[in-house]
């Protein structure tokens, strides 16, 4: 019996110190990973407020040559390190009165790439970052506003997979 109870704690034992050694590895494994995560990867889009947005994007059109239209111009291209997977960065006027740059006051917001926003935005929780609203998701990937000090509003974006083989199936 004795030798039996031995050998039960020892079990015991390694399976608590495996048990252990595990969660101290995913502790570390979670804090490495979120705080050297890739964050932002790129320009998502520039939104600006004007008086006129149709006379500006006839401006734009005319004097710069951007192919603008109801919802501003988007500018495709590919990534260097993977060709096959698609991008986009769109350029946008509103009207001055829009509610969507709220609940900041400046006359722009910028629109960031981001590669897990999931995992960012628990990360900025973390670090008392101003969250304006909750994770939205459409067909062309998830969004989120935050403000930075200064009370500018960032649109934070993961876009949906735009590789070549997402796009060919669907």
């Amino acid at each position: 019996m004795e030798i039996a109870q031995k050998i039960v704690h020892k079990e015991t034992f390694s399976i608590n110190i495996i048990h252990k050694s595990f969660s101290i590895f995913i502790s570390i494994f979670n804090h490495t990973t979120l705080s050297n995560m890739k964050k932002v990867t790129g320009l998502g889009g520039v939104f600006f407020k004007c008086d006129n947005p149709k006379s500006m994007n006839e401006w734009y059109t005319k004097n710069l040559g951007l192919p603008t239209g109801e919802y501003g111009v988007t500018f495709e291209w590919r990534e260097d390190e993977n060709p096959s997977i698609k991008g986009s960065t769109s350029w946008c006027t509103f009207p001055q009165d829009t509610k969507y740059f709220n609940p900041s006051t400046k006359p722009f917001m910028i629109n960031y790439r981001v590669e897990n926003l999931l995992a960012l935005v628990e990360e900025l929780k973390k670090d008392n970052v101003t969250i304006v609203d909750e994770i939205a998701e459409y067909d062309y990937g998830k969004f989120v506003h935050i403000l930075d000090p200064e009370g500018n509003i960032i649109e934070l974006w993961e876009p949906a997979d735009e590789s070549d083989q997402e796009n060919a199936a669907g």
